[in-house]
């Protein structure tokens, strides 16, 4: 029962506590919960309080930034405004002064207009009285207007004539002037450079006996002897009462010179007979042949032109037997190759296509008299059968103008060859030749209206022209000296150049008495 007792007062005591606790926890709950709700009202009013100052805050800034930017309009209209009433201000004063510039356009208009009236009056009135005139003219000069047109423009052309023959002569005079000078200095500077010991030289026909009976011995019992001779050779004998002479005649320099050699050396060895004629013949043409092979090697040598086909360096040396004008040939190449050279180094051109152009030049005279033709066309052909290059080709047939020159070197080539040939003591001439040309160039200048008269001077290499004053002017003393060129170059022949020297003046001449 105790127990009972216990247990049941166990159970109510912890209901009882039980209870206590529940009502104990509720009221602390609500407590915290009235806190809580009082805290959170707090911050509410807190925030409402914060957020109406910060509404006044707001509202204020805003109102203050909207009378800024009020005052900032109110300022950029006024602004705009004034701008507005200059731009008014300005259109008006335009206006103004467009009414005014109008006013004067049309006032100007109105006089012009006038003004252009009375022009027409007065160029209708020019008219009428250049017609009148005009007839008047043609009455007076009886001559109709064409023809008083074809005089104004003859007279005019006559006058542009004159100024264009003035205006080519002082051009001509400056180029001249400058071209000759640089001429000049190349041209001496390659003689110096060039300085060749001798430029002529005469190849020897005359042979000279030691006595007069030597002439009998070259004859021979019934000229078996110089028939011998003259059969082995191909020369013909010329046997007169030239004193201790006997003269080789033959076309053919090497023939001649074969002949030569072996006729001195019967005269030196004293047996002349048929069959000794024949042995030495032989002899001599073996020993001409050796010499033309070494003067050939030679001039390759002396201007270093290798690689020349040995045909031709045979044929150079034949040159050395060969004369034109009294000027040996192969002397002649070799100089042109030098000078020819020398130009070209001045220039820039090609120096070894200009010398061997040079030395190859004149290499158709080894063959001109065995075949047809020039020794210009004959050289051509003999380079292009030994497989000289083109240009040398081109050079040597450019060398006399017989085809146009291509190149510089060709120039060169013609300008070594005239230099050579023209060389005071270079060539010679026969009198009867002489004569001729200087006549025929004094009849060339003498056959143009206006001459006077004219001198062949300087042994024909200038020829001075004295023209009437009254026919010609200085500037048609231009146009003659340069058709009288153009006549030379296309009717005579003759080495070097010619100066033509036209000469006009005027003298007055009284007496003191």
């Amino acid at each position: 029962m105790t127990a009972l007792w216990i247990v049941l007062a166990a159970l109510i005591a912890g209901a009882t506590g039980s209870a206590v606790g529940y009502f104990y926890r509720k009221s602390s709950h609500e407590k915290k919960l009235g806190r809580t709700e009082e805290y959170a009202r707090n911050l509410l009013e807190d925030a409402q309080r914060r957020a109406e100052e910060k509404k006044k805050e707001t509202l204020l800034e805003a109102k203050e930034e909207v009378f800024r930017l009020k005052t900032e309009l109110d300022r950029e209209v006024r602004d705009r405004r004034a701008e507005v009433q200059r731009t008014e201000r300005r259109l008006l004063q335009r206006e103004e002064t467009m009414d005014k510039k109008m006013d004067n356009l049309e006032a100007r208009e109105e006089n012009l207009n006038k003004k252009h009236e009375d022009l027409q009056k007065l160029t209708d009135d020019a008219q009428a009285l250049h017609d009148r005139q005009q007839v008047e003219l043609e009455r007076i000069g009886q001559m109709t207007q064409d023809e008083a047109r074809q005089v104004l423009m003859s007279r005019v052309q006559k006058d542009a004539y004159h100024d264009a023959a003035a205006l080519v002569r002082d051009i001509e005079s400056r180029a001249k002037e400058e071209g000759d000078k640089k001429a000049r200095n190349i041209v001496a500077l390659a003689i110096q450079k060039c300085a060749s010991d001798h430029v002529a030289e005469t190849t020897v026909s005359v042979v000279n006996l030691p006595n007069e009976d030597m002439k009998g011995r070259i004859i021979g019992r019934e000229g078996r002897n110089i028939r011998t001779l003259e059969t082995a050779t191909g020369v013909d004998l010329i046997i007169d009462d030239t004193p201790e002479a006997v003269i080789v005649s033959a076309f053919d320099p090497v023939r001649r010179e074969i002949a030569r050699v072996a006729l001195e050396k019967l005269i030196a060895d004293g047996r002349i007979h048929p069959a000794r004629i024949e042995e030495m013949v032989e002899k001599a043409r073996k020993e001409v042949d050796n010499q033309i092979r070494e003067a050939g090697e030679q001039a390759v040598f002396e201007t270093n032109m290798h690689g020349i086909h040995h045909e031709l360096v045979k044929l150079l040396g034949r040159m050395r037997y060969r004369t034109s004008y009294g000027q040996n040939v192969l002397k002649h190449s070799i100089e042109v190759s030098h000078l020819a050279g020398l130009m070209a180094a001045e220039l820039g051109a090609d120096i070894t296509l200009a010398k061997r152009a040079g030395l190859l030049h004149d290499i158709g005279k080894a063959v001109d008299h065995e075949a047809e033709g020039t020794h210009v066309s004959l050289g051509g052909e003999l380079a292009r059968k030994y497989r000289e290059s083109a240009d040398v080709i081109h050079c040597i047939l450019a060398h006399h103008n017989d085809v146009e020159p291509q190149t510089i070197e060709a120039v060169l080539v013609q300008a070594a060859d005239a230099i050579s040939a023209a060389r005071p003591g270079a060539r010679r001439e026969s009198l009867e030749n002489y004569i001729k040309r200087l006549e025929k160039l004094e009849e060339i200048s003498n056959s143009f209206q206006g001459v006077e008269k004219s001198f062949a001077i300087q042994s024909g290499r200038e020829v001075r022209i004295m023209v009437k004053p009254e026919d010609i002017n200085d500037a048609g003393t231009l146009i003659l000296a340069k058709e009288i060129v153009k006549r030379i170059e296309k009717e005579m022949e003759y080495p070097g150049q010619i100066k033509v020297n036209v000469i006009r003046e005027t003298r007055a001449t009284e007496f003191a008495k």
